[in-house]
This record gives structure tokens, C-alpha cells and sequence, in this order.
């Protein structure tokens, strides 16, 4: 049994460990990882990776996020929490297995089989800097005995979820996207951020922004010479399949839509855009901008923008990557379902 501050210092210790970037094996394992899964490429695995070590792992910012609750040092009802954890971006799951750890419960984790080499030496690296930790974690290939869920995945499997946990106490994720807004008065640095917050990890994380909206007389030349600038993302083999077979469709179809050398705009209402794509759509007024946001809330993962009018949390342009500890999936607080426990 490990305290409060023991777990805390087991954490912080990891995080300098990845921060000092010399892990001989851990860079053997991100080219084993992308041998396996070709999304995952080296660089969205040390992104990963850093991401973990500067925003989760840093002694200043985890008492920063701990301080609203009211964490025992040592947890008088320990529960074995069941981890389903998503696959579509590298390490995704790490905040989960996070706050269990830090809550003092334990962690029976079901891998996603796109991501399964990472996440196990990350939880072998801790017991070595503490092997009390090992008790901690148990990575399985089904659930069994566990006191409680946490599930996340498509809409599709979250019905599968629902009805196999819904008797636990639980939090199953669905489908997501970030959306960012804009007024057409943002600098070519800001829609230089944006391009980033569009298709870093490829648009497939959960905060990937996958649509626009923009103002009724919007001009969309700066943002395709902006987006223009990541035009090296069709080197990957996968994306440019999907950029040259959607680019295909659309021109056979006679679908209307905007290009650049990274990516293809169409008009949609779908928050969820294809690979290689981005939907956008018009809006006449902040207040009928407003209403659409408040009306999708529940689709919504997070709103990227620097639009003060809307009066609504906004994620700077270029940060949606970068979540903070406290920035829960799906706005759901994780860590004070695990209190409840």
C-alpha cells in the first residue's frame, strides 16, 4: 500500500525519466509501435510522450489539479477499476490509468490492440522507480472483477458498453470532435495554429477539430494558404490514400469543395469529418453561433477559437492537443467519480 505522496513522487519520477528523452529501449518500442500501426508515427508518439511528461507529470501542475479535492493519503476502499481504453491516438488512455493511480484504486486495463506496446513499459518504468506501484496496475486481456468501468469508444461500441457495465458504476465515452470558430479576423499565425489543431495525430484525436464554422461572407483564402503549409502531411502513405480517394469521390460526384496540398474542405453539418477532411459551415450572427454550439454540446469535445463574443471556454488556436489534467474527456470529472467509489 503506497500513500497519496509516495504515488505522487513514483509519477513525478517518471515524468523527468521521459523528459530526459535517452530511453534506448522506449525508442525501440515508438518504431515497434509504428511498424505495427502506421498512424502511430514516431513523432505523434514523442508528442505523445512529451505531452504526458510536461502537462501530467509535473510536480506543480498535479498539486495544482489536486488541490479542489480531497484525496486520503492512504484509500480505505480501494476498488478495482475496469479501463477500456481507445486506440485512436498513441497513449490515449494514460489520463485514465492516471487518475485510478492517483485516487489510490487499482487499474484492470484492457489495451487498445493499436496501442499496445507503449502504455505496459510506461507502468514497468514506474515499478521500477517504485516497485510498490506494480500492485497498482494489471493489464488483461477481458475484464472480470471489477467494482467499476471506465469505457471509451465509438457511438457504436459505447450501446455495447452500456449494456454489458451499465449496472457498475461507470463512464462510457462516445464519439467526439473539437470544432473551432471563427470571425474571419484571425492572424496567419492563428490560422497557422489552427492547421495544427486540425491534423496533428492526422485528425484523429478526440480534440482534433474536424469542423469550422465561419461567418456567412467568409473569405477562405488565408486559411487554405495557412493550411497549405502542411502540405508535407500526403507523404504518409494512409493519409494520402484517403486525401486522393475523398479528393476522387468528390470530383466524380460533383461534390462542391475547397482544397489544399493537406486537406479538403466541404460543406457539412456533421461535426465528424472523414480522414483528410474538415467540414465547415456558415453562420449569420454570434448568437445563431451560439444556439448551434449550446444545441451540440453533447457532440462536442471542445470549442477551439478566439472569439470573446460567444461568451463560451475556448481553447486557444493551436492547443487542442495539449490538454491540461484537468481538462476531462467529455467534460465528465474523472476523479470525482473515482472519489465517490
Amino acid at each position: 500500500m503506497m500513500t497519496l505522496s509516495q504515488r505522487l513522487d513514483a509519477l513525478i519520477k517518471l515524468g523527468r525519466h521521459l523528459s530526459a528523452n535517452d530511453d534506448e529501449y522506449l525508442q525501440a518500442l515508438i518504431q515497434r509501435t509504428h511498424y505495427h500501426n502506421a498512424w502511430f508515427t514516431p513523432d505523434s508518439q514523442q508528442r505523445a510522450l512529451a505531452a504526458i511528461a510536461g502537462q501530467f507529470l509535473d510536480a506543480q501542475k498535479l498539486a495544482q489539479w489536486l488541490a479542489p479535492y480531497q484525496l486520503p493519503e492512504v484509500n480505505p476502499t480501494s476498488r478495482i477499476v475496469g479501463l477500456v481504453l481507445a486506440g485512436n491516438i498513441p497513449l490515449v488512455g494514460f489520463h485514465d490509468i492516471l487518475c485510478v493511480f492517483v485516487s489510490g484504486h487499482k487499474a484492470q486495463i484492457k489495451l487498445s490492440d493499436k496501442d499496445p506496446y507503449l502504455l505496459p513499459y510506461l507502468l514497468k518504468l514506474l515499478a521500477r522507480i517504485d516497485e510498490r506501484t506494480a500492485g497498482y496496475f494489471e493489464v488483461v486481456e477481458r475484464l472480470s472483477g471489477f467494482d467499476a468501468v471506465i469505457a471509451t469508444g465509438s457511438n457504436n461500441s459505447a450501446r455495447y458498453f452500456e449494456a454489458y457495465f451499465g449496472v457498475y458504476p461507470h463512464i462510457i465515452r462516445h464519439n467526439r470532435n473539437a470544432v473551432a470558430v471563427l470571425h474571419g479576423r484571425e492572424t496567419q499565425s492563428e490560422l497557422l495554429a489552427l492547421g495544427n489543431d486540425i491534423l496533428q495525430f492526422f485528425g484523429l484525436g478526440c480534440r482534433s477539430v474536424a469542423k469550422i464554422y465561419v461567418p456567412r461572407d467568409y473569405a477562405f483564402e488565408p486559411l487554405l494558404e495557412a493550411l497549405h503549409e502542411y502540405r508535407q502531411i500526403v507523404l504518409h502513405d494512409k493519409y494520402k490514400h484517403n486525401f486522393d480517394y475523398n479528393t476522387a469521390i468528390f470530383i466524380l460526384n460533383r461534390v462542391p469543395h475547397l482544397t489544399t496540398g493537406s486537406v479538403i474542405l466541404t460543406e457539412n453539418e456533421s461535426l465528424q469529418s472523414h480522414i483528410a477532411g474538415l467540414y465547415y459551415e456558415y453562420y449569420d450572427s454570434s448568437e445563431e453561433l451560439r444556439q448551434i454550439l449550446d444545441a451540440r454540446q453533447e457532440e462536442i469535445q471542445c470549442i477551439v477559437g478566439n472569439f470573446p463574443e460567444l461568451n463560451l471556454p475556448l481553447v486557444p488556436f493551436g492547443q487542442a492537443q495539449q490538454p491540461a489534467l484537468w481538462d476531462y474527456a467529455d467534460g465528465v470529472d474523472t476523479l470525482a467519480f473515482l472519489e465517490e467509489l
